[in-house]
């Protein structure tokens, strides 16, 4: 699997996933906020089965 996320899209997903599963846990918008889920685990590993379905890349190194 390759890596086709870049750095800033990365750390962007982990934030928003990191909030929306505070946002549940403090009971502000219920079970939904941990759909957060996802956005943490494609930042975390780097990446996006949707971006691969669509042939974008955001990873500015190539690495084959």
């Amino acid at each position: 699997m390759k890596v086709n996320e870049g750095l800033v899209d990365r750390g962007l997903r982990v934030a928003a996933g990191l909030a929306l599963i505070g946002l549940s846990i403090s009971g502000t918008i219920g079970m939904w906020g941990y759909v957060g889920l996802i956005p943490l685990v494609t930042g975390a590993l780097g990446l996006c089965p949707i971006y691969s379905l669509l042939g974008i890349n955001t990873c500015p190194v190539r690495r084959d």
